[in-house]
C-alpha cells in the first residue's frame, strides 16, 4: 500500500471514529435529557458536559491530524534530492 493510500485510509477511519463518538455522545445526552423530565438545572449540566466532550474529541482529532500533516511535509522537504522516494 502506498503512503498516500495509507494516509487516506487513516484519515477516513479517524474521521469515522470521531463522527461515531460524537453521535454516541449526542445520543446519550439526548436520552439523558429526555429522562430528566424538565429538571432544567440538570439538563444544562448534561448538555454542557456533552458539548465539552464533543468539542474535545473533535479538537483532539483535528490537532493530531494537523501536527501529523506538518511533520510529514517537513520530513519530505528535508529529504536529500538524491534519495529515492518510497511509494
Amino acid at each position: 500500500m502506498r503512503d498516500v493510500d495509507l494516509e487516506k485510509t487513516r484519515a477516513r477511519y479517524g474521521l469515522l471514529a470521531v463522527i461515531t463518538t460524537n453521535l454516541a455522545i449526542a445520543g446519550v445526552a439526548a436520552f439523558g435529557v429526555w429522562r430528566l423530565d424538565g429538571d432544567k438545572s440538570v439538563i444544562v449540566g448534561v448538555l454542557s458536559a456533552a458539548f465539552t466532550a464533543v468539542s474535545s474529541v473533535t479538537t483532539a482529532y483535528l490537532g493530531i491530524k494537523a501536527v501529523s500533516n506538518t511533520a510529514k511535509s517537513i520530513a519530505a522537504r528535508d529529504q536529500p534530492p538524491s534519495a529515492p522516494q518510497q511509494h
